[in-house]
């Protein structure tokens, strides 16, 4: 065997992305100075958690840490998928963040994955899992992938800090590559539909999440319904919390997401023992800011909110060797990030063009004609 060549990056930051990319395109990574000036040097429980779980849907992919955590070495291997597979993503990042590189791995899988993640549903740092199933499964639908098999259950909710919940995510293969879009038109919004949810806390507080934000939403349009998703006993997981996500529908079939989640602190989050005697934020606080948001990302126009600016660039990039173009509204830091990743990994490079009549962005590329090559390894 010859001697591997890896690619050094440096620093913790967009691991998730840097994993996803070098297993996509089989290219060996090293990764120096993970937060090696910190006073707590290294990769943090969930991002090892993350490699942990990469292993579990991969065959022959090599991980090798260093005793202080602050260099990786990391060799892909073939995706396989399967089912009935168990993961607990832990309490220091929700499940929201194991599901992005989740998703983009498992579609070019070599079997359909099934697969149950526990630990923490809903929190402010990720995108919920509620988003995920109202917006970012109908995202991957419009590149191609098979609505057979892809789904997320939410079995059980859990909160930060303890956690207790569970979902069930269904993932179906691509059966060879996606399909290249051109999405440029937003179109009108022609209905809002939400959820809220509460865990461990009296149920008014869904109740005036629901009120606050529908009072906002009706002054603009008539099609509004916010369901009400209240759990008690095992199905509350460990921790008292709250939130409310919803999501604008328009009639080009776009879905613009936004979502929070209040609950106490981990206990890396606060030197303060007694941080469960700390005031929540009050419910109609949360749904008033959940609705100026989801507004807001509206106003920014685009076919897809901020947080999944990302996932659609990679899916573009994961296209065949044909056109796509997509229209977002200002470019957020993490799609800028993405972008720069998809060149140094794929070679696809975007040509950017800021629309100054809508105060959006137009972007075009030439996929990277990833096919899906473990299914057809024996």
């Amino acid at each position: 065997m010859g001697k591997i060549s890896y690619m050094r990056l440096k620093g913790s930051q967009h691991l998730r992305q840097r994993l996803v990319l070098a297993t996509l395109s089989s290219t060996p990574i090293l990764i120096d100075d993970i937060r090696h000036e910190e006073t707590w040097p290294g990769l943090r429980p969930h991002e090892v958690s993350l490699l942990r779980l990469i292993e579990k849907i991969t065959d022959d992919c090599i991980v090798e840490i260093n005793e202080t955590g602050t260099k990786l070495k990391y060799k892909p291997g073939v995706i396989i998928g399967g089912k009935h597979l168990v993961h607990d993503c832990g309490f220091s990042r929700s499940i929201g963040y194991f599901l992005e590189p989740l998703l983009l791995l498992a579609i070019f899988g070599k079997k359909a994955l099934s697969i149950r993640l526990a630990g923490i549903t809903n929190d402010s740092n990720d995108p919920t899992v509620d988003t995920f199933k109202s917006t970012t499964l109908p995202l991957l639908k419009r590149f191609g992938v098979p609505s057979e098999g892809l789904f997320l259950n939410i079995e059980s909710r859990g909160c930060p800090p303890l956690g207790g919940g569970e979902v069930v995510l269904g993932v179906p293969i691509v059966p060879n590559s996606l399909t290249a879009v051109t999405w440029i038109d937003e179109g009108m919004v022609k209905r809002i539909r939400g959820k809220t949810f509460s865990t461990r806390v009296h149920v008014e507080c869904e109740k005036t999440m629901f009120y606050t934000a529908r009072g906002i939403f009706n002054r603009l349009l008539p099609d509004v319904y916010i369901y009400s998703d209240h759990r008690t006993g095992p199905q509350a997981g460990k921790s008292p919390g709250y939130g409310i996500s919803l999501v604008a529908e328009t009639t080009s079939g776009c879905y613009i997401s936004t979502d929070t989640a209040v609950s106490y602190a981990r206990g890396e989050e606060t030197d303060d023992y007694d941080d469960e005697r700390k005031e929540l934020t009050p419910p109609e606080e949360v749904g008033e800011q959940a609705a100026s948001r989801l507004l807001g990302e509206i106003e920014e126009g685009g076919v897809v909110d901020s947080t999944h600016q990302g996932m659609l660039f990679l899916l573009c990039a994961f296209c065949p060797p044909d056109v796509s173009k997509v229209r977002v509204g200002k470019l957020s830091p993490y799609g800028i990030e993405t972008l720069r990743h998809i060149r140094d990994f794929l070679g696809v490079k975007f040509i950017i063009k800021p629309d100054s009549a809508t105060g959006t962005t137009l972007l075009t590329c030439v996929g990277s004609g990833l096919k899906n090559l473990s299914r057809k390894l024996s």
